[in-house]
């Protein structure tokens, strides 16, 4: 039973990890242009730069992966983990 409530946790650990993530770049890019707070912004991408390609004439798959790690995601997964923590 110990470990079904643990599964459960890290989905919601997850979750809230994801959403964290995707909050804080929304707001890092709405004080983009707020010069107090263009600091959130403030970050680095990286991944996969040309694509990784499949043509089987029927079908084309195309992945590609591409991170980008700002201020303000960073403060949102902090965010994210102390909410966790508190639930």
């Amino acid at each position: 039973m110990t470990g079904r409530r643990s599964e459960k946790n890290g989905w919601s650990l997850f979750l809230l990890i994801l959403t964290g993530i995707v909050l804080g770049s929304f707001i890092g890019s709405l004080t983009k242009d707020i010069s107090w707070l263009n600091w959130l912004n403030f970050g680095k991408g990286f991944g996969l730069v040309n694509p990784l390609e499949m043509n089987l004439e029927i079908i084309q798959i195309t992945f590609k992966l591409w991170i980008n790690i700002s201020i303000a995601s960073i403060l949102g997964v902090g965010l994210a983990i102390f909410v966790y923590r508190k639930i």
